[in-house]
């Protein structure tokens, strides 16, 4: 690899680094708006969270894929990202046991109580070929 090879590679891995810390402080920014957000803005805010942890986690999986870094990279830095990718791993199945259930309790109690929408319950059964959902 050829000195000019180097400093492109060097720098589009700067260039990736700076995206994702302007996103992290943007991130930082908008957290606190968040606090008095409506119903809908957190949905789109937690979509937005999901799909850029789906595209870095897709990078971070074709990083690791690729002989040329993990054939440079010390072994301390692999066990790093795989303790750490674990962590995470944890912490979002947690979150979606948790979510579910919470999920499932309150839609079984709205079910038993009678206050389901009853526009989003037929469509729902629609979606899924059922034609009523209860």
């Amino acid at each position: 690899m050829g000195e000019a090879q180097v400093r492109a590679f060097v720098s589009s891995l700067d260039q990736w680094v700076e995206a994702q810390r302007l996103l992290l402080e943007a991130l930082r920014e908008v957290e606190g708006q968040l606090k008095g957000a409506d119903r809908l803005e957190l949905v789109f805010a937690a979509r937005a969270a999901f799909r850029h942890m789906i595209r870095t986690l897709e990078a971070f999986d074709r990083w690791l894929q690729d002989p040329f870094i993990v054939g440079h990279m010390p072994r301390e830095m692999l066990e790093e990202v795989q303790r750490r990718a674990w962590e995470l791993l944890k912490q979002l199945l947690e979150l979606d046991i948790e979510h579910t259930s919470q999920f499932r309790d309150h839609f079984a109690k709205l079910a038993k109580e009678g206050k389901l929408n009853p526009l989003l319950a037929a469509q729902r059964g629609e979606e899924r070929g059922v034609p009523e959902v209860f």
